[in-house]
């Protein structure tokens, strides 16, 4: 235990007074704070102005398009009418279209029977956002035209057609219901996850790095005259990991003192609201130390076989295939916090600590499912555990050439 305590301590100096621990401290929170804010700002906004033309049959139909569409003001639209519209007049516009005189070139058709045809020509056939609020706009002009049609009055019909707002509220543990931000939920959860995946990566890939380099020194030889290599490997999970716990407490420090200034007042008052339980706090740096535990293991024992730096690089897609994962799964956990598939993949080792926090961030699970995901990533962290000491015993003291399966499978078994 003795060696296995010095050796912590002596990754976790080295950690500590390294330009890459105060860089990333102070860099990665303003990183994602850049891209939330960037993400923020530019909601809404991110759509350019767009020079439309309207051909119809109908001029009032168009008419109530139109008016539908400079009502969207952040689609920024500028609308030409064209009705009734001949075929040279749509000829005309085509040939606009192509020429980039103007943006795209909406068709309303009306047929003897009485059925419609819509057609939106454009340069651009990714651009399903102006889409999506052509189709809107044309949905809404259609609707008042037929209910003009059926008697009503055109106030009448517009008043029919206003939309409305909604105030959405949030059940709490004292089944009272609170006022909510959709919005501020999933910036909120989507820090979390940046905040607990990108440290487990970096420091996880830094361990292996560090694991090849020390081999390629042939350091060990020395370190392994006092220790054995278990011990090492203990050594080293458990300095690396005070590191990420040391810049968490960091960061929390740092918000703690930040929610106490004027700067955070917008964040934690009005409509925008972001809020942080004690559940959250807690259960934050566990589901860190949990996921370290089971990358770093996994990854130091795949260090151990390689040579190169080089080398190495060859196994890192397989971390970013759960992390892939996890925020291919993000969006479901957005709209559902406690479907099947959120719930699967807060059970799942691989994905449980980037797809749990999150979800605290959305609604509190329930009490057994992080019973049961906390217990199946110490199973696991014992597992691979298990794996990686066998492959760390033997593979740090090879040289010379890199392992094939065969030779891994033989130092399990010498192990």
């Amino acid at each position: 235990m003795r060696n296995i305590l010095l050796i912590a301590k002596r990754e976790y100096l080295e950690q500590i007074r390294g330009r890459a621990f105060k860089f990333s401290t102070v860099l990665l929170p303003l990183l994602i704070v850049f891209m939330l804010g960037a993400s923020y700002l530019t909601d809404g906004k991110t759509m350019a102005a767009k020079h439309v033309a309207i051909a119809a049959d109908s001029a009032s139909l168009a008419d109530a398009v139109r008016r539908r569409m400079l009502d969207d003001k952040e689609a920024k639209f500028t609308v030409d009418v064209y009705a009734p519209a001949t075929d040279e007049d749509r000829a005309a516009l085509l040939k606009q279209v192509e020429n980039k005189a103007i943006d795209g070139l909406l068709t309303l058709r009306t047929s003897s029977a009485g059925a419609f045809t819509v057609t939106y020509t454009s340069q651009s056939t990714g651009d399903f956002m102006t889409t999506e609020r052509l189709r809107s706009a044309i949905n809404a002009g259609l609707l008042n035209e037929r209910l003009i049609a059926a008697g009503l009055k055109p106030l009448e019909a517009n008043a029919l057609l206003k939309e409305v707002s909604i105030d959405t509220l949030q059940v709490n543990k004292e089944g009272k219901a609170a006022k909510s931000d959709g919005m501020a939920s999933f910036y909120k959860a989507t820090a979390m996850a940046l905040l607990i995946t990108m440290p487990i990566l970096l420091y996880g890939m830094d361990m292996a790095r560090s694991i090849v380099e020390e081999k390629a020194s042939r350091i060990f030889e020395v370190m392994l005259a006092v220790a054995r290599a278990d011990d090492l490997l203990a050594g080293k999970l458990l300095g690396v990991g005070a590191v990420g716990l040391t810049q968490m407490a960091i960061w929390v420090v740092a918000a703690a003192l930040l929610t106490g200034s004027a700067l955070a007042a917008p964040l934690l008052s009005g409509n925008f609201a972001l809020h942080f339980s004690w559940a959250e706090g807690l259960l934050f740096p566990v589901y860190f130390l949990l996921g370290f535990f089971l990358y770093s293991a996994f990854f130091s024992g795949l260090a151990a076989t390689c040579e190169t730096a080089q080398e190495l690089q060859m196994y890192m897609p397989l971390a970013a295939v759960p992390v892939w994962l996890s925020f291919g799964i993000l969006p479901l956990v957005l709209g559902d916090p406690n479907s099947v598939w959120a719930v699967a993949a807060s059970l799942f080792p691989p994905t449980a600590a980037f797809v749990m926090i999150p979800r605290m961030g959305l609604e509190m699970p329930p009490l057994w499912q992080f019973a049961a995901s906390i217990g199946l990533l110490i199973l696991s962290i014992w597992a691979i555990l298990w794996f990686s000491s066998r492959l760390y015993r033997v593979g740090i003291l090879m040289y010379g050439k890199r392992a094939t399966l065969p030779e891994i499978l033989r130092w399990l078994r010498y192990s």
